[in-house]
C-alpha cells in the first residue's frame, strides 16, 4: 500500500501572459494515528508509506523502544473511508509483556504537522529525554572522514526520487563511516523523514548507530538532534542551518552537529574532533 505520489491538474501563468495546463506530481499527505496498546498516542501528517517504520522510529524518539523484541507486533488498525476501503491511516503497535508504555507526558494534545516533530508536548520537561541504551551513545572514538563527509548531500540528492517527482519532500540518509548507503527515506516532514530511517535501523536490530551519520535534506533543528541522540547518531550532517537549541542540544549530547553542508565546504557546530581532515596531493592535511 502506498499513496506516496498524487496527479493533480495545475494551471502555469507565464509573465507574457500565456498559460499553460498540466498534470503536476504531488507529494501525499495524509495523517496518521499512531496508537499503543490500543491507546491513542499522536496524530502526524506524514506521506503514506513506510508507516510502521515510522511508528517505531517516533517511538525510539520517545524513549520507548531500542530492541526490536520490545513489541510484538505492528498492524495497521480499523479505518474505513467513505467508499468503504480501508484508509491505512492508523499504526497500533503492541509492546512486549514488560516494556513500559509512553509516559502521559509523552501524549500530544494536537495533531502534529509534517513541519513540526515535537508539537503538543505536553511539558517542557518531556522535551529532556535520554537515551536508554548500555554505554555511550556517541562515542568519542567515532571518526570520520572529512572528504565523506563532503560528498554526503550529493549522495543523498541522487537517492532523492520522489523529491525529483514531486520537489515537496525531505530526505533522510544513513551512512556508515565509509560513506556507504544505509538506508534513506523521504517525507514531507523531516523529522518523519528521520523516524522512518530509525524505524528501518530498529527493525533491523542496529540500534545504537554509533558508527554512522545520518545526513538530512533541510536544516538541522532541535527536534532532529534530539532523535539523532535518541537512536545513537554520533554524527547528524544538514545542508541547511543549525537552530540555537539544536546547537545546545548537541553539545551537552556529545553530538557532532553539521550544517551548511556543501561538496567544498561544511561548518561543524559541536564536537568536530570526530572529522579527519582531507589530505592534500603533497599529504599534508587541508582545512577547511
Amino acid at each position: 500500500m502506498t499513496r506516496a505520489t498524487q496527479r493533480s491538474r495545475v494551471q502555469t501563468l507565464l509573465a507574457d501572459g500565456t498559460e499553460r495546463v498540466r498534470t503536476d506530481t504531488l507529494a501525499g499527505e495524509e495523517p496518521m494515528e499512531l496508537r499503543v496498546d490500543g491507546r491513542s498516542l499522536t496524530v502526524t501528517m506524514r506521506t503514506p508509506g513506510h508507516d510502521f517504520d515510522l511508528a517505531a522510529g517516533f517511538l525510539v524518539s520517545e524513549g520507548v523502544l531500542h530492541r526490536p523484541d520490545h513489541v510484538t507486533r505492528i498492524g495497521y488498525g480499523p479505518g474505513v473511508a467513505a467508499g468503504g476501503e480501508a484508509t491505512y491511516n492508523i499504526v497500533d503497535v503492541t509492546l512486549a509483556p514488560g516494556v513500559p508504555g509512553p509516559a502521559v507526558t509523552a501524549e500530544r494534545r494536537v495533531y502534529t504537522s509534517s513541519s513540526c516533530g515535537i508539537c503538543g508536548t505536553s511539558s517542557i520537561e518531556a522535551l529532556g529525554r535520554m537515551p536508554q541504551f548500555d554505554g555511550p551513545v556517541a562515542p568519542p572514538a567515532a571518526m570520520f572522514d572529512l572528504q565523506v563527509l563532503l560528498e554526503l548531500p550529493d549522495r543523498l540528492r541522487a537517492e532523492q526520487a520522489m523529491f525529483g517527482r514531486t520537489g515537496g519532500t525531505h530526505a533522510a540518509g544513513l551512512f556508515d563511516a565509509t560513506g556507504e548507503l544505509l538506508c534513506v527515506r523521504e517525507d514531507v516532514g523531516r523529522h518523519n523523514a528521520v523516524d522512518k530511517v530509525v524505524g528501518w535501523a530498529w527493525r533491523e536490530g542496529r540500534l545504537p548507530l554509533s558508527d554512522t551519520v545520518l545526513q538530512v535534506s533541510g536544516r538541522a533543528s532541535f527536534e532532529l538532534v534530539q532523535k539523532a541522540q535518541m537512536a545513537g547518531v554520533p554524527m547528524l550532517a544538514a545542508v541547511s542551518a543549525p537552530s540555537s537549541l539544536a546547537v545546545d542540544l548537541a553539545e551537552r549530547a556529545g553530538l557532532t552537529l553539521i550544517g551548511f553542508s556543501r561538496s567544498d565546504r561544511l561548518n561543524v557546530y559541536s564536537h568536530p574532533d570526530r572529522i579527519r581532515p582531507s589530505t592534500g596531493p603533497d599529504g599534508q592535511s587541508s582545512s577547511t
